[in-house]
């Protein structure tokens, strides 16, 4: 299966591909928006190319667990996907994921790699992706 995953923010959007075989996924370029509406052409060339049988995106939470002020706006984001695109969505826990992310493009590639913050947010989708297939086992 395809799994589509969204790291929703106001002006940049992550997203990352992977499949459930391999629990593994791999970022994409991010998704500009304003004020955390893409272009909606741009998601629909995604979903057309990869045509994905599930979609996740992040939940902004606090560490406590609660809501924070982006919550709901990423929860809208995943509703309109749905209802634009009648393909399944669900909502994951993204604390941490932006930290875990630049941990990784520093490992990799040094200080060099946290200034192009686009990446830092496609990371942030691929690390949404591989907790939601490891915590949910789509065999």
């Amino acid at each position: 299966m395809i799994i589509l995953a969204f790291d929703f923010g106001i002006k940049k959007i992550g997203v990352a591909v992977g499949e459930n075989i391999i629990k593994k996924g791999r970022p994409l370029h991010f998704l500009h928006a304003q004020n955390g509406y893409p272009n909606w052409n741009s998601v629909k060339y995604l979903i057309n190319f990869w045509q994905p049988q599930l979609i996740i995106v992040g939940l902004p939470l606090n560490i406590n667990g609660t809501k924070q002020i982006i919550t709901n706006k990423s929860e809208k984001f995943a509703n309109l996907l749905q209802s634009k695109f009648n393909i399944a969505v669900k909502m994951h826990d993204e604390r941490l994921t932006t930290v875990e992310a630049k941990s990784i493009l520093f490992y990799k590639n040094g200080f060099k790699a946290l200034k192009k913050t686009e990446k830092i947010h496609s990371y942030a989708a691929v690390i949404i992706l591989e907790s939601w297939l490891n915590q949910y086992d789509m065999k």
